[in-house]
């Protein structure tokens, strides 16, 4: 019986060398392997009250899309800058390899709403931050975040758990 892991391929040196870029596309092309991701993303949220589903862009979409459908719960999708229409709230964060900006249309949370953010990785875990202080300045309650895929070399798990955000990661790779 395959995991999930065994349906996420592994691209040395992209986009830089000496990373290993581990592709989810493989994942996402297989209705097997899709299907068992998303049940076990939910899993662990079935009969939580959450009222949206967070996705970072842009394979956060795909997922939090589909586990937001599973969860009977709202969608909100948190873009890379100059990407929604209308009034939107940013937020600065630091990549493994440079500086991004993420924004949240301004009306997308209400107050005391609570929030599953969702993405495919965790590596430093600078774009999950970023997404976590939209919500809350929106007045949003991050109950978790779930990923496809951690990487606990690069430290994104610790950061967010001493955040005191709940983790649930469906698989890790060790290495960069």
């Amino acid at each position: 019986m395959k995991t999930v892991k065994d349906y996420i391929r592994t691209i040395p040196d992209f986009p830089h060398a000496g990373i290993m870029f581990r592709d989810v596309t493989t994942l996402f092309d297989d209705p097997d392997g899709f299907q068992l991701a998303i049940k076990q993303l939910v899993a662990p949220y079935l009969g939580q009250k959450i009222d949206k589903v967070a996705g970072l862009e842009a394979r956060g979409f795909i997922l939090g899309g589909a586990v937001a459908y599973h969860l009977g719960c709202g969608f909100v999708p948190i873009r890379k800058q100059g990407k929604l229409p209308g009034s939107v709230i940013s937020q600065d964060y630091t990549l493994e390899y440079g500086q991004a900006v993420l924004e949240l249309h301004e009306d997308a949370i209400e107050a005391g709403e609570t929030v599953l953010v969702v993405d495919d990785l965790l590596a430093t875990g600078g774009t999950a931050e970023a997404g976590v202080k939209l919500i809350e300045r929106l007045g949003g309650d991050v109950t978790a975040c779930a990923f496809v895929i951690d990487l606990p070399e690069l430290g994104g798990s610790k950061k967010l758990q001493a955040m005191g955000l709940p983790l649930h990661s469906l698989c890790s790779f060790e290495g960069h």
